[in-house]
């Protein structure tokens, strides 16, 4: 059994950064792939990065270049490093696994973000 909790939302100027992190409570070292989502206002859930078990990882366009996500298979974290931040990446932030491939099965509770024009 794996959960998941995140941390490290927050309010902030647009221009600036944040550190979400992710911490599960089981191991994650079989999980095949580990994902942040964000759901902003007046939109579906959205796919911003995914990395998988070896440190593959890919971006969703919206994000590309000012996001990096990151895992620590040993500690069971993951990070998602937000440089560059716009008003538009306000919202509430969720990270996921796939641990047996095909559907993200595990989720947290979602922690928000908000950025400040």
């Amino acid at each position: 059994q794996v959960q998941l909790e995140e941390s490290g939302g927050g309010l902030v100027q647009a221009g600036g950064s944040l550190t979400l992190s992710c911490a599960a409570s089981g191991s994650i070292f079989s999980t095949t792939l580990l994902a942040w989502y964000r759901q902003t206002p007046g939109k579906q859930r959205e796919l911003i990065a995914v990395i998988t078990r070896g440190g593959s990882t890919s971006y969703a366009d919206s994000v590309k270049g000012r996001f990096t996500i990151s895992r620590n298979n040993l500690k069971n974290t993951m990070n998602l490093q937000m440089n560059g931040l716009k008003p538009e990446d306000t919202g509430v932030y969720y990270c996921a696994a796939d641990r047996f491939g095909g559907r993200w099965d595990v989720w947290g509770q979602g922690t928000q973000v908000t950025v400040s024009s």
